[in-house]
């Protein structure tokens, strides 16, 4: 069980033997994941598609709800134990479809990883209205983690995709939609970021059978989620250099899948349940106006309890979905 420390003392850096350059392979190591059984979105490119192919490779299997199911289909091709479904978290009509074909098929669920996300994207709005990033990031999972809830198996852990990125923003629960202020897909980002955080929060301390939510930072790795970012801005940014390799200090995505499986995982977080992790360790408080996002540590606007409970209420009335509902 979540102990009764008070939610931000839990963020506590532990002190375990894995790192920034841990890999995916390195975390699941020690572990035997025959019969378990995976929900990994996102699971067919990037970070997504390396956490899938360790979690089988050491006995789990996987389902792929893909946006793309026939290109997911395609790059999971040499991947044994894997089933793929269709999915548009964007589209809340197609979340609950896909939580309806899960539960039809009544098979438990171990962990569910939410790893896909899209990140600056331009202004737009999702099937129901939602700004995109919030809609689909945060929202869609809500609306997943609600409808697979019954299928979640005790001492199962979900897993959510934060970033450093939540330093720019944390929920404007006043302007959700930028139609106060002039969209910045940057901040948009970031407060779809600091909800997936609180989602951790708010789910751990509603869910039962010893069901655990964590989120976590993966770090700096270029992979598919920066498509909407030209090359001259991730020039500007230090991302890639001039002929356009990725910077030297950003992780593999075998090395940036490693803490969302760590956390999947770890034993030393059965009693540190909703906490953000980055690097395969807790990550620790900072100030709210710390702008370094290199020296990492997760800000109190993304793990506030209070915070998670007026975001839970308004994904509840958003979704019509409510994970763990009495």
């Amino acid at each position: 069980m979540t102990d009764s420390t008070p939610h931000t003392a839990r963020q506590e850096p532990l002190g375990t033997p894995f790192g920034y350059r841990s890999s995916a392979d390195d975390v699941l190591a020690e572990h035997d994941l025959t019969g378990r059984r995976a929900v990994v979105t996102g699971g067919y490119s990037g970070l997504g598609i390396e956490t899938v192919r360790a979690l089988t490779a050491r006995g789990a299997t996987a389902v792929v709800p893909a946006r793309r199911p026939a290109a997911a289909a395609e790059a999971l091709a040499d991947v044994d134990g894997v089933e793929v479904h269709p999915l548009d978290l964007s589209d809340l009509d197609s979340v609950a479809a896909f939580a309806r074909t899960l539960r039809g098929d009544g098979r438990p669920v171990d962990l569910l990883i939410n790893a896909a996300a899209v990140m600056a994207t331009p202004e737009g709005r999702t099937a129901q209205g939602w700004e995109t990033q919030f809609g689909t990031n945060h929202l869609g999972h809500f609306a997943l983690v609600g409808g697979v809830a019954p299928l979640l198996t005790p001492g199962a852990r979900v897993v959510s995709y934060s970033s450093i990125g939540h330093f720019r923003s944390p929920v404007r629960f006043d302007d959700l939609g930028f139609d106060e202020e002039e969209y910045d897909p940057w901040v948009a980002y970031g407060q779809s970021k600091s909800a997936n955080a609180l989602f951790a929060v708010g789910l751990d301390a509603r869910a039962d059978a010893g069901v655990h939510a964590y989120s976590v930072h993966p770090g700096g790795i270029m992979t598919e989620l920066q498509r909407h970012m030209s090359t001259e801005e991730k020039t500007a940014r230090g991302w890639i250099d001039a002929d356009g390799n990725p910077n030297p200090l950003f992780k593999t995505p075998a090395q940036g899948a490693a803490t969302a499986l760590w956390a999947a995982t770890a034993p030393e977080l059965e009693s540190r349940g909703g906490v953000y992790c980055e690097d395969c360790d807790v990550a620790a408080l900072v100030a709210d106006d710390t702008t370094d996002v290199r020296a990492g540590g997760v800000k109190h606007w993304a793990v506030d309890p209070a915070a998670a409970d007026r975001l839970w209420a308004l994904s509840v009335e958003a979704t019509g979905v409510e994970p763990f509902a009495a």
